[in-house]
């Protein structure tokens, strides 16, 4: 993880009732706001794990969920309410952690 900046602010993707350690996927964006801007991205299960991309790939991942072209993945999986379906797709709050999350 040595490339990883120290200092970065890490953001949870989480329901805004959500209570307990998850697990639950965190960003944290790099310097930079050009599309080779550096994304971060772990698991709180497994913070040592980071996966990076950049800014523009990020936000075409992004663009994808919001018009629904990974859906299909979800089809039978229950959610959190325990509704088989297709999972509510709208952009959960985020929460800041900071950096020594």
């Amino acid at each position: 993880m040595s490339d990883i900046p120290p200092d970065l602010t890490w953001e949870r993707a989480a329901p805004p009732d959500a209570t307990g350690p998850g697990p639950w996927i965190e960003l944290a964006f790099g310097e930079g706001d050009d599309g080779e801007a550096p994304v971060y991205i772990r698991e709180t299960s497994d913070p040592e794990n980071v996966v990076t991309t950049n800014r523009r790939k990020w936000d075409a991942f992004v663009l994808g969920v919001q018009a629904g072209e990974f859906d299909h993945f979800v089809e039978g999986v229950e959610d959190a309410a325990g509704v088989a379906g297709v999972a509510d797709t709208t952009a959960p709050e985020t929460k800041e952690i900071g950096p020594d999350a």
